[in-house]
């Protein structure tokens, strides 16, 4: 009797992992098993946000805003997500999805309710959390809706105070929800709308078990919503425990850039040589630069890259962003910058993601980014909004193997422009040659594990030598056969 039972229970289970299992296309997305659902008729695209069915106050905040027609991912998620349903949206950066999410938030909750949260919006950076938060507000101005927005690198004690005056929406990052939660200073029992924004960069920083943990938390009736930009295995196993029989949305292949986006590449031999070239571009007469993110690939190359166009214009035109600055900081140079008081922001991909600053004429690479889908994200801080935008790359050769991997990654060939001339070319230093070349033998030995790079031959005979030295030592009478040399070390 036991045993029959433990049989069933094992079934049960394999059922349930069945039901919930994700099964690869070859599109690389995950299809969710559709047996016993009824077959919806999908509507036609909305043309107008009229045709949401919003009511006066979100379209009112909509015209506020400026924006006169839904865009592509806005059409595709904002139906299924206004009844109800579980979504995931891939979608690159600057294709409006937090208005996507964020205005059928604000519709279903209409007014404010209690004192606790209804709605718990995640974002894996301080920078994004704060940007999603200024959505929230802006859209939901004619409401009287309440939002926190909660984030580290501060103490808690404003956020808080702020939870206790009551909230509807909360915005935060993962670690900092989750030390106010076990304070108990959030209940979670009212919320109805989970949001996990950017998912895949928060597989990248490592907030798997703050998710999942916040998963144990929440209540399971409830509407899930995951978007990101691109797809990864860990996303669909997170898709997997997350989402319950959701409509899947893609408005362009996973980890395309934006159409509007010119891409250039310069294959620049060193570090000095991009500093040049970033010269020239910045001093051509016809140049169409009017607001640039140049984005480096550690905080040292980007603090090197501030502190010369410091000198070149003045701290007025240039503010740095990466994680050493401080949080006042970061925020007035993010401030600074949307608000046309500088003209450059050089940043570390701290800044790659979620920052939503309209008109960034032009992205410059000034290193090749190592996280291949960061290039996707960096680029797309131009570009938004159907606007115009050129990413420049500097590539030396080292990144020239990671740049491969990018291309097949977007499945586009960035198009190779000669260095302008005038720009001089700097002969590549002895010590930065030698880590280029370093560098290059371990990229070939991690595409083919036999190879026997120059450094692995220099390698191999320091240690014959050592060898051998060891072996005299041992056993001198194999050192007679050069008597005349022995005599010599003896006088």
């Amino acid at each position: 009797m036991g045993e029959s039972r433990e049989v069933r229970k094992t079934e049960s289970r394999k059922e349930k992992e069945k039901k919930h299992s994700l099964v690869k296309k070859s599109s690389g997305l995950p299809v969710f098993p559709t047996s016993g659902l009824k077959k919806l008729s999908l509507p036609a695209m909305a043309a107008a946000f009229d045709d949401f069915n919003f009511n006066k106050q979100v379209l009112s905040a909509i015209a506020d805003a400026g924006y006169t027609e839904p865009t592509p991912v806005q059409q595709k998620a904002i139906p299924p997500i206004l009844n109800g349903q579980d979504v995931m949206g891939i979608a690159q950066t600057g294709t409006g999805k937090t208005a996507a999410y964020v205005l059928p938030i604000i519709m279903k909750l209409k007014y404010a309710q209690g004192e606790h949260a209804r709605a718990l919006i995640i974002s894996p950076t301080r920078e994004l959390a704060m940007q999603i938060e200024e959505n929230v507000v802006a859209y939901s101005k004619y409401t009287d809706l309440r939002t926190v927005v909660l984030y580290g690198g501060l103490g808690p004690k404003t956020q808080i105070e702020n939870i206790k005056k009551g909230v509807d929406i909360i915005v935060a990052t993962p670690g900092r929800f989750m030390d106010i939660y076990l304070a108990g200073h959030i209940h979670t029992k009212p919320l109805q709308v989970l949001v996990l924004d950017e998912a895949d960069k928060m597989m990248d920083m490592g907030f798997m078990p703050q998710i999942n943990r916040i998963l144990e938390i929440v209540p399971r009736k409830r509407q899930n919503l995951l978007f990101s930009a691109t797809m990864s295995d860990k996303i669909h196993q997170l898709a997997g425990n997350f989402l319950e029989f959701p409509t899947v949305i893609e408005v362009t292949p996973q980890a395309t850039p934006a159409q509007t986006i010119k891409q250039k590449l310069y294959y620049v031999p060193n570090v000095k040589t991009k500093i040049n070239l970033l010269r020239r571009l910045l001093d051509e007469e016809d140049n169409a630069i009017t607001k640039l993110i140049i984005f480096c690939k550690t905080r040292a190359v980007a603090e090197d890259v501030y502190k010369y166009l410091v000198r070149k214009y003045n701290q007025k035109e240039v503010k740095v962003l990466h994680a050493n600055k401080g949080q006042n900081t970061r925020i007035n140079s993010i401030n600074s910058f949307k608000e046309d008081e500088v003209k450059i922001l050089v940043a570390t991909d701290v800044a790659s993601r979620g920052i939503d600053v309209s008109n960034v004429s032009h992205v410059i690479n000034f290193d090749v980014p190592v996280v291949y889908e960061d290039y996707v994200h960096r680029i797309g801080r131009t570009g938004r909004a159907l606007q115009a935008g050129e990413a420049i790359t500097f590539c030396n050769p080292t990144e020239v193997y990671y740049m491969g991997k990018i291309q097949k990654l977007i499945r586009q060939t960035v198009d190779v422009y000669p260095i302008p001339e005038g720009v001089f070319i700097e002969e590549t230093p002895y010590e930065e040659k030698q880590d280029q070349n370093r560098e290059i033998d371990l990229q070939k030995r991690k595409e083919d594990p036999d190879f026997k790079g120059a450094f692995h031959e220099k390698k191999t005979m320091s240690q014959h030598k050592k060898f051998d030295a060891k072996k005299l030592k041992a056993n001198p009478r194999l050192g007679s056969k050069n008597p005349t040399k022995k005599f010599k070390k003896k006088h």
